[in-house]
């Protein structure tokens, strides 16, 4: 009885062989590298003092290396079906393993612990033995305000579990339940749970509105003594650990009446914030991980972890069995490190304005991930099998103590004096001295993405992995909804890639000594996602400045290898069109995503670029910035209107407006120019690059001088932008 099978072009069909899918990826390539090579040493020399074809030189070797890489996603692309159907027929109940569930959240203001409690409770109510579960909550921010909302989802969810299991919700995120409930349905009880998870979101939002937790909420002595550890000298990044196993009746003393109201036996959820000192570095979210995974090794030691991030809701129940149709694989278990799930959201407007969809991210390429060797894990919606985290398969590297090993068996109470002590040792700030956590063991430090980092690293000591991508989205989670936000987001991710490509641990030479070319080529595309900031800004400066200053850089429509440039921008624009549009997105969607990929080589990726090369000269640092998790109401109307929202003063915004300023009146001359009849043949690659940037950059023109919300263009950034592209104007007349 099968519980999961796939199709690639070796096995089912519908896609063209390997073989002659290399041949077909090589064709285009060895294509362009002719082309570039006859169009460099064919073009006439410039006549001036600084001559722009090495830059379009390097640009190009920067686009063919992405092209190339890219090819590596191309050559044995995987879908996946799961029966988990079929599961219990195979695995009794009592059988199931352990599933422990790390939820990462920092601070109550910029991520709202509502957010992160109706996450909680979705993953509580899994289609799965809820003794078998344990929910640990990460609090970073050691916030005493997250702490008082899971205390109240403790009691809630005592009866939001029996209710979804009794009427079998598929929603199980309370707010997304109710939100979708358009009309009273005739479900008993629906209006008693409903008002019980109201009067828990009042409780939260009126503490979260004081800062504090008020005094009739607190409800014991028990309640009393845990927000009594918040003292005077308890700051965000200097305080003791504190570990709040949530009861749900007040003091577990006997885990057979720690029930709901239908006398099932309740999940684990247990609050974790770790020690803190200003002395010791904590290693951002990775360090959290690793706090979570000894703790929860102490406590319950479940062999399968799944991380989360705190606005990731599940959205199908069923997903813990769809996993275990994979690990429990015999041919599959011995070397399976983790099963990924796409992240996909909801929320997002119609054309997806900002791309925060990453179609091609998250799904078309992890597709091709896995025809090699797996994707890579994209920090939430994976499952991982705990071995996986101590060593390779076949070098495990054991723990300092025997009790986090990933077959140490826990056998007293999650409560006991013995337990609550060593998962307060293991969680201090100077565990790690001297051991190997982040190195050799657990999530990898080195990075701002420790995600990428540490799949990757788990991927080159021989471990392997799968992508899930069921019908029904296994999770969903809400998306930035201004263009700041999506810009810093992204710039701190490309940060961190830097960071992997230029460690020694680099994904062209390690990554090729460890995994093969074709891994590390797709690696490599990833950890290199920054440079294409190099193409980016030369085209969108250059040519134009070229053009206001009567330059021919491109050849005339007469001459052959006009069309050879064109053949490349419509092979590169198909290629990516067809794979965007047969994947189920729409041709508005793929054009907002070449806009965003033009306007994040022309803010994130280039500072990005600029803030690491930077502080690798010791020049400046960076450090972990948290994307706003909370919705201004005007900010989300725009949004839904399909309106680019700016607003900020952020220099991320002005290499954009000085290229849509520069672009403008290199469009408007090339008209002018075309129009009056002179040298029309040499205008067409110009009208082309400059119409198409014009028309990428069509929000920020209504944002300069079209808009009066607060989500205009600030005035600041448009007056600077303007006094950069007239100083660029006239050093180009004295260059070119």
């Amino acid at each position: 009885m099968p519980l999961a099978c796939f199709t690639c072009p070796n096995h089912c069909g519908g896609r063209p062989s390997t073989a002659s899918s290399r041949w077909f990826t090589s064709l285009p390539f060895w294509l362009y590298s002719t082309a570039m090579s006859k169009t460099y040493s064919s073009t006439p020399p410039l006549a001036s003092s600084l001559s722009p074809s090495p830059f379009f030189c390097f640009s190009d070797l920067v686009l063919a290396f992405m092209w190339a890489s890219a090819q590596a996603f191309r050559m044995s692309p995987i879908r996946r079906k799961e029966f988990p159907q079929n599961l219990k027929q195979i695995i009794k109940d009592e059988d199931f393993v352990g599933l422990d569930v790390f939820i990462c959240t920092a601070d109550p203001y910029k991520e709202p612990p509502m957010n992160v409690v109706n996450t909680a409770l979705s993953l509580m109510a899994y289609d799965y033995p809820t003794e078998k579960i344990s929910i640990y909550v990460s609090d970073d921010g050691g916030s005493v305000l997250t702490l008082f909302a899971f205390m109240e989802a403790a009691k809630f969810a005592r009866h939001w579990l029996p209710f979804c299991r009794q009427h079998n919700i598929m929603e199980r995120s309370p707010h997304v339940y109710f939100e979708s409930i358009s009309h009273h349905p005739s479900i008993p009880q629906f209006e008693k749970i409903k008002i019980m998870y109201e009067d828990m979101k009042m409780k939260v939002e009126q503490v979260i509105d004081k800062g504090a937790v008020i005094e009739e909420y607190i409800s014991d002595d028990q309640q009393h003594q845990a927000f009594n550890k918040w003292t005077k000298s308890f700051s965000r990044m200097d305080h003791p650990t504190v570990i709040q196993i949530m009861s749900y009746e007040q003091v577990i003393l006997d885990k057979s009446k720690d029930t709901d109201i239908s006398g099932q036996l309740m999940p684990n959820l247990i609050y974790v914030s770790r020690e803190k000192s200003k002395t010791s570095p904590h290693h951002f979210k990775a360090g959290a991980l690793n706090v979570l995974l000894r703790v929860s090794a102490v406590m319950t030691n479940a062999p399968i972890i799944l991380t989360q991030d705190c606005d990731m809701y599940s959205n199908d129940p069923q997903t813990p069995l769809r996993i275990l149709c994979y690990f429990s694989d015999p041919a599959l278990k011995s070397n399976l490190a983790f099963v990924q799930f796409p992240q996909r959201f909801h929320g997002l407007n119609r054309d997806d304005i900002y791309a925060t969809e990453y179609k091609r991210l998250f799904k078309i390429n992890s597709m091709g991930f896995d025809g090699l060797n797996g994707p890579n894990y994209v920090g939430s919606g994976c499952f991982f099998r705990r071995r996986a985290l101590f060593g390779g398969p076949s070098t495990p590297v054991p723990p300092e103590i025997p009790e986090l090993g990933p077959d140490h068996v826990v056998r007293k109470p999650i409560i006991s004096h013995e337990i609550l002590s060593l998962a307060h040792r293991v969680a201090g700030c100077n565990y790690e001295n001297q051991t190997g956590w982040g190195s050799q063991s657990g999530f990898r430090y080195g990075s701002l993405v420790e995600d990428f980092y540490t799949g990757y690293r788990l991927q080159c000591e021989g471990w392997k992995s799968l992508f899930c991508n069921p019908e029904r989205a296994a999770f969903l989670g809400d998306v930035p909804i201004t263009l700041f936000d999506v810009l810093s987001q992204c710039k701190r991710w490309c940060i961190g890639l830097f960071e992997v490509a230029f460690s020694k641990y680099n994904t062209l030479i390690f990554g090729s000594q460890s995994m093969g070319v074709l891994m590390s080529l797709a690696y490599s595309h990833y950890a290199l996602w920054p440079i294409w900031c190099i193409p980016v800004t030369f085209y969108s400066f250059l040519p134009q400045l070229a053009l206001l200053n009567q330059v021919s850089l491109f050849p005339k429509i007469t001459e052959p290898w006009f069309f050879l440039y064109v053949f490349l921008l419509l092979g590169a624009y198909g290629q990516d069109f067809l794979d965007f549009v047969l994947d189920g997105g729409t041709v508005r969607k793929w054009w907002n995503a070449q806009r965003m990929w033009m306007i994040r080589g022309l803010s994130c990726y280039l500072f990005s670029s600029i803030e690491y090369l930077l502080k690798s000269v010791g020049i400046s640092t960076h450090g972990f910035s948290l994307t706003s998790k909370v919705v201004d109401d005007e900010q989300s109307k725009r949004y839904g209107q399909g309106i680019f929202e700016f607003g900020v003063p952020s220099p991320l915004f002005m290499p954009l407006t000085v290229a849509a300023i520069i672009n403008l009146f290199s469009f408007l001359f090339v008209l002018t120019q075309f129009f009056s009849g002179k040298n029309t043949e040499g205008l067409c690659l110009k009208m082309i690059l400059t119409g198409s940037i014009v028309l990428n950059c069509l929000p920020v023109y209504g944002a300069i001088g079209l808009r009066n919300d607060a989500g205009k263009m600030p005035t600041q950034i448009t007056i600077i932008s303007t006094f950069v592209s007239v100083a660029l104007y006239y050093a180009s007349s004295l260059s070119l």
